[in-house]
């Protein structure tokens, strides 16, 4: 599966469009991280446990967003993009991979 940012893939020819797929996933911090994250942005930099669990929750994301495209039919998506909203209270963050899903020749 082939994923890009762009609307097309050099060298390459978009023979159908099969539409938008998306990958989404919820995931929330544990109590130890809360803390260390608090304790952290009081010093200082960067706050390891939260990357990490962002980009274990993007993997994630982008794929369900692979699996999608290709019950679809498709072989690559174009315009591939993330979008990324935090719930402040819960501690949680919820990513979304989206793009166009299409048969490249």
């Amino acid at each position: 599966m082939i994923i890009v940012t762009t609307n097309d893939i050099p060298g390459r020819t978009i023979t159908e469009v099969h539409g938008e797929v998306f990958g989404l996933t919820v995931r929330s911090r544990h109590i130890g991280s809360n803390i260390g994250a608090s304790f952290k942005a009081l010093a200082g930099g960067e706050l390891k446990g939260i990357t990490e669990l962002l980009q274990e929750t993007r993997t994630e994301a982008l794929s369900r967003l692979a699996a999608e495209a290709q019950q679809k039919g498709a072989n690559a998506v174009v315009a591939f993009r993330f979008e990324t909203n935090d719930y402040g209270d819960t501690g949680g963050v919820e990513v979304c991979a989206y793009g166009t899903a299409v048969t490249i020749a």
